[in-house]
Parts: C-alpha cells; sequence; structure tokens
C-alpha cells in the first residue's frame, strides 16, 4: 500500500516472544500510576538487577551497552506501601485457558513472598489468563500450599475459587487495592 511522503506500509507478520505479559504489566502500571498520583498508596515496578560489563561510547550522549549480565536472581515484579502496609507482588500471564503453571513462578521469587508475609506485608501475585480476558489476585498462601501439595499448575476452577476477579476499568485500570482492602482491611469488594 502506498502512503503519502513514499511510506510503504506491508502486511508481513512479525512474532516476538520478547516483551510476553506486559499488556497485564502495562495495566499495572497505569493503575500504580493513577494511585501515585491520587495519593493512594506508592506501589512501583522493581529494576532487574543488571550488571553492566563492556559499554561503547561513539559519543558523549550515546552510550551503548554490549555486554552485560543478571547481577542476582530478581525477587518480584512490584513493591511499595499502602495504609501503613508493605506490598509485594508479581504479576503472570498465560495463553492457557484451563491452567496457569506454577513452573512460571521461580522458587526464589516464592521464598521472596513467604519472607514478606512472615513479617506482617502484603504478598501475592495476579495472574491473567490472556485468552479470557480475566485478571486474578491470588494471596501468596494459596500458591504456597498448592507447591508444597507438589502442583505442577493451578487449574482455572481452583484459581476462581481461592482468587479475586479484577475487574477492567478506565481509572484505575486494574484496582487491586479494592481487594487488598476486603482481604485486610475489611473493606466491601463490591463498592
Amino acid at each position: 500500500m502506498n502512503y503519502p511522503c513514499g511510506i510503504k506500509k506491508t502486511n508481513s507478520k512479525i512474532i516476538s516472544y520478547g516483551n510476553r505479559g506486559m499488556s497485564l504489566e502495562a495495566d499495572i502500571n497505569l493503575t500504580n500510576d493513577y494511585y501515585l498520583k491520587e495519593k493512594v498508596a506508592v506501589i512501583h515496578k522493581k529494576p532487574t538487577p543488571i550488571t553492566i560489563c563492556k559499554v561503547d561510547y561513539p559519543s558523549r550522549y550515546e552510550a551503548v551497552i554490549k555486554e552485560g549480565y543478571f547481577k542476582t536472581p530478581s525477587t518480584t515484579d512490584y513493591n511499595g506501601i499502602y495504609k501503613g502496609k508493605y506490598i509485594d507482588f508479581e504479576a503472570k500471564e498465560t495463553k492457557n485457558k484451563k491452567i496457569f503453571p506454577l513452573s512460571n513462578i521461580h522458587k526464589h521469587q516464592l521464598d521472596h513472598l513467604k519472607s514478606i508475609i512472615s513479617l506482617g506485608g502484603i504478598g501475592f501475585i495476579i495472574i491473567r489468563f490472556t485468552t479470557l480476558n480475566e485478571t486474578f489476585l491470588i494471596e501468596g498462601n494459596h500458591i504456597f500450599d498448592a507447591t508444597k501439595n507438589e502442583k505442577k499448575s493451578l487449574d482455572y476452577d481452583f484459581v476462581c475459587k481461592k482468587g479475586y476477579l479484577i475487574k477492567v476499568n478506565y481509572n484505575p485500570r486494574l484496582d487491586y487495592l479494592k481487594i487488598i482492602d476486603h482481604i485486610y482491611f475489611g473493606g466491601d469488594i463490591n463498592e
């Protein structure tokens, strides 16, 4: 197809496996920006700890990282504070309609969430079934029980029973703090 100014568009489809889970992450980031702007909570995405080994400096403002590695295994995706409580959680997506593979959550991430909860913090996982367009918050203890019983995955029915469906809104996009209010502070989940 020919567009003005000589721009050419093709219909070739490129499949990229990088940035999987970015739609859930984008929704959570929008939600967290809303919480911050409205002074509801301060929750941020944690950067992945990377050690940079080799950098090219073609000019002062054009540094290019050529080599780096992960310094340590990262813990979970998000952390912050809400109503005086520390919050820490992981966000995951699956295209599977019937199960969420527990192999998507690493042992060091589960250990980290256990530590948070044991010290009085709030730890959970947000799971999105992308093909069903449903997002759930599941408390960490339910995930720990499943892994203790050597389950390889969480089936959809388990997620529906033990988790909380997070409705998609305009603002905040995924109001997961409404569920946190219900679980930890006695708030009405249907408000």
